[in-house]
């Protein structure tokens, strides 16, 4: 594993400029970071400029502390699970886009934004564990010879399981915390967790209405933090997901559960039945 560290060369005058010179010494990862993670307009890094000196002291934290708790989260993975991480973990500053993403690979490669991650110890080791989580589904899904030729990417199971799976390993490798912080990566997600065990039934039968409706749709409301119009909290489908995932465990173990997706289309099949039960 390769950590690329770019915070070094994050300006401390923070105009667009400069902002722009950053991104062009990283061009393979800011490329990425935009198409997907953030959008690229004057518009957007203006008013993130307007946020860094506010929060300049906490990404410096972050950035302080980071390295030392991700070779803590990789050791939890090697001594759990046997796994090593042949790939390059990027730390960048952002424009308030995702927190953190997994790259689209095959064994995908894994970027932490640091304006967008929390300071204290836990909550980051378990952030630091969910996005290892993604990549160590696919490396377990690799060894058993999946098809990823065959892989529906878009597909909203196909995420549920993929966050289930790292909501699951996050879980395992950082043991015996609040249940909300494996939800929100923060100290403050037990009224987001209390919501969504109130309101289960509810939550699952509006999501299985809005696959139903427009597929399309799903992502930004379900699983992005931009999204959660409907029941006014954002990535729900992270519960649900969760849920689908425990149940899988139970009903065929974890390595089960992890493979469910190399039966395509029984798979499919699989979650519709779960989601019908509610």
């Amino acid at each position: 594993m390769q950590i690329i560290d770019t915070y070094p060369d994050f300006p401390q005058e923070y105009t667009l400029e400069n902002l722009r010179n950053y991104y062009k010494k990283y061009p393979t990862i800011f490329d990425a970071y935009f198409a997907n993670h953030c959008q690229n307009t004057d518009e957007r890094l203006i008013k993130a400029m307007k946020r860094y000196p506010s929060d300049q002291a906490t990404i410096k934290k972050v950035h302080f502390r980071i390295q030392k708790e991700l070779k803590y989260v990789i050791n939890e993975y090697k001594t759990r699970y046997k796994l090593t991480f042949p790939i390059d973990v990027n730390l960048i500053v952002g424009a308030y886009g995702s927190n953190a993403y997994t790259h689209r690979q095959i064994i995908p490669d894994i970027t932490f934004s640091l304006e967008r991650l929390p300071s204290e110890q836990e909550p980051l080791r378990v952030i630091i564990a969910h996005e290892f989580g993604h990549a160590s589904h696919n490396i377990f899904s690799d060894r058993y010879q999946i098809d990823w030729k065959r892989m529906q990417w878009e597909h909203p199971y196909i995420w549920l399981l993929q966050e289930g799976a790292a909501t699951h390993f996050s879980r395992q490798v950082i043991p015996d915390l609040k249940s909300s912080v494996y939800f929100s990566y923060n100290n403050e997600g037990d009224d987001w967790l209390d919501f969504a065990n109130q309101h289960k039934n509810e939550i699952i039968r509006s999501f299985k209405s809005d696959i139903l409706e427009d597929p399309r749709t799903v992502f930004k409301e379900w699983f992005s933090i931009n999204g959660g119009t409907r029941f006014g909290h954002t990535r729900l489908a992270y519960y649900i997901a969760d849920a689908m995932f425990q149940e899988f465990v139970h009903r065929k173990g974890e390595l089960g559960a992890l493979l469910s997706w190399k039966e395509n289309p029984s798979f499919f099949h699989e979650v519709e039945e779960w989601l019908a039960q509610f």
